[in-house]
């Protein structure tokens, strides 16, 4: 399904490929490209942490970038609501640009609540194998709506916001993800310092 989901509409078009090869880049940037995937709950602390992440990982001179829900809203994906089927297609869309992103050796953070399984498998499943890494940031929905941050659990149960994840609309939980993080059991430098250890661990950052 995944395969024929990637087949462009257009067929009178040509893939160009670089005449820098990823291992190149890699090379030149002293550590692996991935994509490290923040998906829970609004307010579980996704973009919290993965700005950390970024934070420390900048500091080690990797190359590094944040994306998150906001951030895609306002551009790419500017023209997509919250149902089910823009929900998809907004994932669809940001899986692609991390695979670019990948592809030019960039460790990239990607925060987002993602619901459903069937999207982040999608974009697991057009990036070469250890590339994709999921990382369930796993607050209780009771945690992240006394935080509420933007105020977005209060409109959605004043009915001010349809399909909103958690309380109106499903929240699928990883079932094998590569890190999970209980942002409400440890503090947002003990979660990031998780990330990167599991990042020296597999080789795609050097040990400091």
């Amino acid at each position: 399904m995944f395969a024929q989901l990637m087949q462009p509409k257009s067929q009178n078009i040509t893939w160009h490929p670089s005449h820098l090869e990823r291992v190149e880049r890699e090379r030149l940037h002293g550590h692996r490209g991935a994509t490290l995937w923040f998906t829970g709950l609004s307010g579980s602390g996704k973009s919290t942490v993965a700005r950390r992440v970024e934070q420390l990982l900048s500091e080690r001179r990797a190359y590094v970038y944040t994306l998150d829900g906001d951030k895609v809203r306002y551009g790419l994906c500017s023209d997509l609501g919250f149902s089910a089927a823009d929900r998809s297609e907004n994932i669809r869309r940001i899986g692609e640009v991390c695979k670019l992103f990948t592809d030019a050796g960039t460790l990239t953070l990607a925060a987002f609540v993602s619901p459903y399984r069937e999207d982040r498998n999608r974009v697991r499943a057009i990036l070469p194998a250890g590339d994709f890494i999921e990382i369930y940031v796993a607050a209780e929905l009771s945690v992240c709506e006394s935080r509420d941050p933007k105020g977005l659990y209060k409109k959605a149960r004043a009915g001010e916001i349809a399909d909103f994840t958690g309380i109106s609309a499903p929240y699928e939980a990883p079932e094998q993800p590569e890190i999970t993080l209980s942002t409400h059991e440890e503090d947002v430098d003990a979660s990031a310092q998780r990330v990167l250890a599991y990042l020296e661990r597999t080789g795609a950052l050097a040990a400091a």
